[in-house]
Order: C-alpha cells, then sequence, then structure tokens
C-alpha cells in the first residue's frame, strides 16, 4: 500500500473556486489533508442570467468558463465536508504583491502553516503580433498591448514568484524540514500563436521554478511544474472536445482530476527525489523531446 504521507499537512492552493484548482482541493482533502483554497473573481461583461444559462445548460464554451470563473468557493467547501474534509477559503487578488504575506496570514490562522504550495491562479487574453489574426468571435483576439503584457506577468509570473519566496521564508523560520511547491503551467508556454503573452509568463513560471528548485533542495524543498494539455474546464465547445480527442493519444479531453492526481502525487513522499521538473499532462497531447 502507497503511503502518501500528507495527511494533516497544510496544503495553500491559489485559483481554486473551480477547475483544476477544485479538483486539487478535494484530491487533497481526500488524502487527509488540510486545504486552504483562494481565488479571485474578475469583473465580468456577462449577466448573472446569462452566466446561470450557461451553467444550466453545460455547454463549453465562452459563457461556461466566464460562469465557473465567477463561482464562489462555496460548492468545493460543501463537497469537501460531505466526505469529511477540512478546507476553508478566502477570495483575494494576488495581481496585489501586498495580498500575498497576508493571504499566508490567513491560512496558518486559519489552519497552521503551510506544507504544500499550490500555484494554479491564472489569466488568459487572447493576444497576437499578427493583426491579421485579431477577431471578435469565441473568446477574441487582439494585438498586443502593454497592458496585455503587465497583467499577465503581474498575475501568472510573478505573484507565482513571490508566492514562492513568501512560502520559503515562513519555511525557513518555522525551521521546517520538508517542503513542496507545485506550480501549474501549460502546455502551450512554447511558441503559441494567439496567445503570445499568456504563453511567455507561462514559461517564464517554469524558469522561475527551475530556479527554486536548484536553490531550495538544500532546505529540503522540491519544486516541481505541471504543465496541463487541454482541460475541460468549460472552455472548450464540444466541436473542439471532439476535435482534441480524435488527436489525443489517449482518445479523450482531459479532465481536471486528471490533473489533479499529478498535482497530489508530486506532494507526496513518493515524489521526495523529483524536484526541477516538468510534468506534461494531456493525455500525450504534447511528448517530452
Amino acid at each position: 500500500m502507497i503511503d502518501l504521507q500528507i495527511e494533516e499537512k497544510v496544503v495553500l492552493i491559489t485559483g481554486a473556486n473551480h477547475g483544476i484548482g477544485a479538483a486539487a482541493a478535494k484530491a487533497f482533502t481526500a488524502q487527509g489533508a488540510k486545504v486552504f483554497l483562494t481565488y479571485f473573481r474578475e469583473p465580468c461583461e456577462h449577466t448573472p442570467a446569462e452566466l446561470e444559462s450557461a451553467q444550466a445548460s453545460g455547454k463549453g464554451g465562452v459563457l461556461l468558463y466566464r460562469a465557473n470563473q465567477q463561482q464562489m468557493a462555496e460548492s468545493v467547501l460543501e463537497s469537501i465536508s460531505s466526505f469529511g474534509g477540512t478546507a476553508t477559503a478566502k477570495e483575494i487578488d494576488l495581481s496585489d504583491t501586498r495580498n500575498i504575506p497576508l493571504l499566508f496570514n490567513y491560512c496558518e490562522n486559519a489552519l497552521g502553516p503551510v506544507d504544500i504550495l499550490v500555484n494554479n491562479h491564472t489569466y488568459c487574453a487572447l493576444d497576437t503580433f499578427d493583426p491579421a489574426m485579431e477577431t471578435t468571435e469565441g473568446f477574441g483576439i487582439h494585438t498586443i498591448t502593454a497592458d496585455d503584457i503587465n497583467i499577465n506577468c503581474a498575475i501568472n509570473t510573478r505573484s507565482y514568484a513571490l508566492m514562492m519566496s513568501e512560502y520559503t521564508r515562513r519555511f525557513l523560520e518555522r525551521e521546517a524540514e520538508t517542503g513542496r511547491i507545485i506550480n501549474l503551467s501549460t502546455d502551450a508556454a512554447h511558441a503559441h500563436e494567439s496567445n503570445v503573452s499568456y504563453a511567455a509568463s507561462k514559461h517564464a513560471i517554469e524558469s522561475y521554478s527551475r530556479s527554486a528548485a536548484v536553490e531550495l533542495g538544500r532546505y529540503g524543498i522540491t519544486v516541481n511544474i505541471v504543465a496541463p494539455g487541454p482541460i475541460q474546464t468549460g472552455y472548450l465547445t464540444p466541436e473542439e472536445e471532439t476535435h482534441i480527442a480524435a488527436n489525443t493519444p489517449l482518445r479523450r479531453i482531459g479532465k481536471p482530476q486528471d490533473v489533479a492526481d499529478v498535482i497530489v502525487f508530486l506532494a507526496s513522499e513518493q515524489a521526495r527525489w523529483l524536484t526541477g521538473q516538468l510534468i506534461y499532462v494531456g493525455g500525450g497531447w504534447r511528448v517530452h523531446q
């Protein structure tokens, strides 16, 4: 029998009101860990009625994804509570650097010091260098601007780095011996058409993670990267699901739980000799060369 040795560990998961973050919270608490969820709901251009209708239909696309993003954490907490798990939540904007130490304070006051950090929150607005690719269809694509670069770096890169730094500072202050950091990137962190600022910000996360792995290993902290392939978190249309499944070696679309299980593994005792690694989790959609 495999003993993950994460029972009673405190896990801080960002971007956890839906999708991969919510699935990870459920997976950790199912193993006896205590989870602090955080998330942030951006202003939304759609009406509550539109979002409610999208959730009722369950049809993937822009509206369902926006509806999922606008969820509070209550449904996740209720699900965890139903099987006896321990979790609490706080909405907070991590693009504001002042909120990062506050978030750790909230977690420590509620559950205790953070043993496992899962940086999962993200921002994505499609942008391009090629004006010919601009469109208002779907999520829309526009030519890259300074604001695109700034917000992607603030949310997807800067906050990840500062979260790791704050985690490390507190880890060393309490003289802990074993730590885990898992950062979420994407298999689109390579050259990516019509999503250039997002891809660049995710690639930067991977670089920060490898540097942290090299520097923090001496303290017993492992740092690894999970790069999901296409995962249905609400944004994929039925047509896109069909196309992706047909072109994925395992012949189906990815689910948040598929990624969550890998995250839990990387936090476990069984992953003690893994650090500085990037793992593609996409059913073979991308294969490491």
